[in-house]
């Protein structure tokens, strides 16, 4: 089995807005883009332009609709690896393959010593982890550990490939271990939680709640508003005094 780091100099993770999510899958098809072309984790597909293009995937949307009293809303819930801080998926490997960085808190897979026996993907209780079916052994977010350190890309782009293209700023990468890095002040600010607690994993990776919402009451039409509303201006008139 393989034992964990004590400690780490970094503790490098995501914070994902759930209240700006849009779930758009812009992240996970950018993730997949860029770690199918990687040198790090290539992703591969048994049939990309047939009728299953689904293949491996590192990061995946989860919708859920979800009521809160007056509060109904379509929640999307970005999921990948969480590199958690006390990852059973290292600590189950046989092989040594699954380990976790002393430097930065990346888990990541030694694909050389993966013999695909699938002991850490049944250990996570996340589901964060997939076999890739035919370089048959175990793929999981890596945290474009290639991209945040690379000296070719400018320093906008050495972010995971999620941050760097999701369009509304739903995703945050930082360190977690600098108390005044951006991650840590927005865990701080609103309140932002670990998934599945009760796991006893700490998961480096938070996530920010959904914001109460307000429902404004809908405009009330006087005879004195002007002329008669017609068409689609009609229809939204109606439908606000509904919802009023």
């Amino acid at each position: 089995m393989t034992a964990l780091p004590t400690h780490t100099e970094k503790k490098l993770g995501l914070v994902i807005d759930l209240d700006t999510c849009v779930g758009c899958h812009a992240c996970a098809v950018n993730c997949k883009e860029w770690n199918t072309g990687g040198d790090l984790s290539p992703l591969s597909d048994t049939d990309p332009y047939g009728a299953d293009v689904s293949g491996t995937w590192l990061n995946r949307i989860h919708s859920f609709e979800v009521e809160d009293g007056d509060d109904a809303r379509l929640v999307h819930f970005p999921k990948s690896c969480l590199h958690c801080d006390d990852a059973p998926c290292v600590t189950v490997c046989p092989t040594g393959a699954s380990l976790k960085r002393t430097e930065d808190g990346i888990v990541l897979v030694d694909e050389d010593r993966c013999m695909g026996c699938g002991l850490c993907a049944w250990a996570c209780p996340y589901g964060a982890r997939e076999m890739d079916p035919v370089a048959g052994v175990m793929k999981k977010c890596t945290l474009c550990v290639d991209r945040i350190y690379s000296d070719e890309l400018p320093e906008e782009d050495r972010v995971p490939a999620c941050v760097r293209t999701c369009p509304s700023s739903a995703r945050h990468f930082g360190d977690f271990a600098d108390p005044e890095s951006n991650v840590s002040l927005l865990v701080a600010a609103r309140g932002g939680y670990d998934l599945m607690p009760e796991q006893g994993t700490s998961p480096v990776n938070k996530y920010l709640p959904p914001r109460k919402r307000t429902v404004l009451p809908a405009p009330v039409r006087r005879a004195d508003d002007g002329p008669p509303l017609t068409g689609f201006w009609k229809w939204l008139d109606s439908a606000l005094e509904k919802v009023g």
